[in-house]
């Protein structure tokens, strides 16, 4: 992980995204402390989140749903 000072960060911005979308995390530091970070993003499925449940059939009743991709959003 890339430690980088707030002064620097500012004057480098879309640098550090594209290091950040290259998969890089990058800590922002301000005298030395960590004050943010900038992460790669990790998009999931919303099914994920309950997958550790599907087993437990006989304690709640959960149906796994099909796996679609997303639809599409009307622009405007």
């Amino acid at each position: 992980m890339r430690h980088v000072q707030v002064t620097e960060a500012k004057a480098a911005f879309s640098g550090l995204l594209a290091a950040v979308e290259a998969g890089e995390t990058v800590a922002i530091t301000r005298r030395g402390r960590v004050i943010a970070r900038l992460v790669p993003d990790t998009p999931s499925l919303a099914a994920d989140a309950f997958r550790p449940f599907w087993g437990m059939h006989e304690e709640i009743d959960l149906v796994a749903p099909d796996d679609r991709p997303p639809e599409p959003v009307a622009t405007l």
